[in-house]
């Protein structure tokens, strides 16, 4: 089946982007692949680590990134990147999203450059595997109340504390971890933390009705001592670094879950060309056909949202309002053509034989991580009125 392209979008895209599509595409068409996220579905385990380095070797990991042998996309190829993993499933982009846009790109950004190049080369290639520790069990929607803290000690610091909901947890060699050295927002800085570390542990949530082939995981900090040089020192602008990161994930999501909803329209119209309750295919009613129109024009409208975004981030004009509008809108698209896609599916939409099941459960975290949906409308509602109705 072609690809859904109303507005011939695709037919735009240089050579090196239609090349990158079409190696992800491949990628998360692997009958392997397939049936591993299915197992990890099915039963609730982190997809295997031996998937990092196929992703490295593809040039997948840290993939917008400039030197250290990254593959230098621009953001369009990123973003179809994250389109065709999220495609298949929102676990697999979530888990190389946060190896590029959280873990790469914090040391890229805010690391020295002893420390860009002990941990950038090894992350590049998938042989260590990172996770970036924000979210903590008291709330996630402010972190500038975060509770765990680095205290200096002697040449160290000691950080004791504990996070939640992180990607990759349980299987990361290295941490970014984000802690108060003083009070307030301005004291908030970054840390690397490594997997041995005395005082770090680590356990993997069970009970997920969502993300389910997703490696989430708790982090704790147990007077857990690292050297000062693992201060990443261009945090020293305090909560803004972290911030920073984010935007970047929630670009990747923006992209990614138009995949989610390309998958599930895919599926829709697939299963209604077979299915005759009635004696003829169920996409010859005016219902299904609306259900259908409404689905590509929805996507058709993200599509457009991503390609403007693209355009502004590589002029590096874009604004963490225009981000918050397009993870809002694209997330919420993409649930929804999730949910009708299943009603057309009937039955069978609830079956692990069909991909809609799986984006429906998965979208519904997606809508809520990197920023829930009520502080991408309030960032925009800030934009737009001059005043803040976050206290």
């Amino acid at each position: 089946m072609a690809d859904l392209d109303f507005y011939n979008i695709y037919f735009s895209l240089s050579d090196e982007e239609k090349m990158i599509k079409e190696t992800a595409k491949r990628f998360a068409n692997d009958p392997e692949l397939i049936s591993a996220l299915q197992k990890c579905n099915r039963n609730e385990v982190g997809f295997p680590k031996t998937y990092f380095k196929k992703m490295g070797a593809l040039g997948f990991l840290g993939a917008d990134l400039k030197g250290y042998g990254c593959a230098e996309l621009n953001s369009v190829g990123y973003g179809l990147l994250m389109q065709e993993l999220e495609r298949r499933d929102s676990a697999l982009r979530s888990s190389a999203s946060v190896q590029n846009a959280l873990v790469m790109h914090a040391i890229y950004e805010y690391g020295s450059d002893s420390q860009k190049e002990k941990w950038l080369p090894s992350l590049r290639d998938g042989e260590i595997i990172g996770c970036f520790g924000l979210t903590e069990p008291s709330g996630g929607s402010n972190p500038a109340g975060m509770r765990t803290g680095a205290r200096p000690e002697g040449g160290l610091y000691a950080i004791n504390g504990s996070k939640t909901w992180i990607t990759n947890g349980s299987i990361a060699d290295l941490a970014v971890i984000w802690a108060q050295t003083s009070e307030g927002a301005e004291g908030i800085r970054g840390f690397l933390v490594e997997k041995e570390t005395v005082g770090f542990s680590t356990a993997f949530i069970l009970g997920k009705g969502s993300l389910r082939a997703s490696t989430v995981s708790q982090l704790f900090f147990d007077d857990c001592k690292i050297p000062e040089e693992n201060l990443l020192p261009g945090t020293n602008i305090g909560l803004k670094a972290a911030l920073s990161c984010l935007n970047q994930a929630r670009y990747g999501i923006s992209w990614g879950t138009v995949g989610a909803a390309l998958a599930c329209y895919e599926a829709a119209l697939e299963f209604g060309q077979n299915r005759r309750p009635f004696g003829k295919p169920i996409i010859s009613y005016q219902l299904i056909q609306k259900k259908l129109a409404w689905m590509v024009k929805e996507i058709t409208k993200a599509q457009l949202l991503c390609f403007r975004l693209a355009q502004l981030r590589d002029q590096k004009t874009i604004t963490s309002e225009q981000i918050s509008l397009a993870k809002w809108n694209n997330v919420d698209i993409a649930l929804e053509i999730a949910r009708e896609a299943r009603n057309i599916l009937g039955a069978d939409g609830i079956s692990y034989e069909y991909p809609v099941w799986t984006h429906l459960a998965n979208l519904e975290s997606v809508k809520t991580y990197e920023g829930a949906e009520e502080i991408h409308i309030l960032n925009i509602g800030r934009k737009i009125t001059g005043i803040s109705a976050i206290k």
